[in-house]
């Protein structure tokens, strides 16, 4: 599941996009003006950026020149209420990958948020394809294979058997799961994480997770 970060300060805004994202089976975080939103986007953890050109303490264009600058290529969508010729032209020629202006409709973002994702896919080949040991994970397909099975997974089962796959023999906390798979804004329970840890024990083998009493859980290769 591919993790997206939002840059908006309208929480009204902010709250439709992620309801619609998280509706679409992607992990998103919110973050509310310009410098956390570059702290966020730089650690590497997203997969694409929606960002806000009027964000406050740092707008979006700046943002985007600092990103871009550091050297990451993590696809960027601006969205804004400037619906000028200039100021597309100002988003693109900093490295936007897309630019909507505001108002928009949600299956439109959806699409070029899909359209970006499958670009990125397609310009690195070695995240097509994730495996451990006889389990293996298609990444634009979501499509799970478990000794030569094929299993059907859910949105929040791919995203926790990717993060295993991803760091095999690590153990990771549960929240570090929950970052990684309902996004750093998740205010439920860390229960949540050993509730889908059985669930992929069910379908992946009761032995492919192993649990690390008092730290976690890991992934053991088969």
């Amino acid at each position: 599941m591919a993790s997206i970060l939002i840059a908006e300060d309208e929480e009204r805004i902010s709250r439709f996009i992620q309801k619609g994202l998280r509706a679409a089976g992607y992990t998103t975080t919110v973050v509310e003006d310009g410098p956390t939103a570059l702290d966020w986007a730089s650690t590497g953890d997203f997969d694409l950026l929606i960002l806000d050109v009027g964000l406050p303490g740092m707008d979006g264009f700046t943002v985007l020149s600092v990103l871009r600058s550091m050297g990451f290529t993590l696809p960027v969508i601006m969205c804004t209420a400037r619906d000028s010729v200039e100021d597309t032209v100002a988003g693109l020629d900093k490295g936007a990958d897309d630019y909507l202006a505001k108002p928009f409709r949600f299956q439109e973002l959806l699409a070029r948020v899909r359209a970006r994702l499958r670009e990125r896919a397609a310009h690195d080949p070695a995240r097509e394809e994730l495996r451990c040991g006889s389990l293996s994970l298609d990444v634009n397909t979501r499509c799970a294979v478990v000794e030569g099975r094929e299993v059907e997974l859910s949105a929040r089962e791919f995203a926790m058997a990717r993060a295993f796959v991803e760091h095999p023999g690590q153990v990771l906390t549960r929240e570090q799961l929950l970052n990684k798979v309902w996004g750093y804004d998740f205010g439920g329970s860390s229960n949540v994480v050993d509730v889908y840890v059985r669930y992929l024990r069910t379908k992946l083998g009761p032995e492919r997770i192993v649990t690390v009493r008092g730290a976690g859980y890991r992934l053991a290769a088969r």
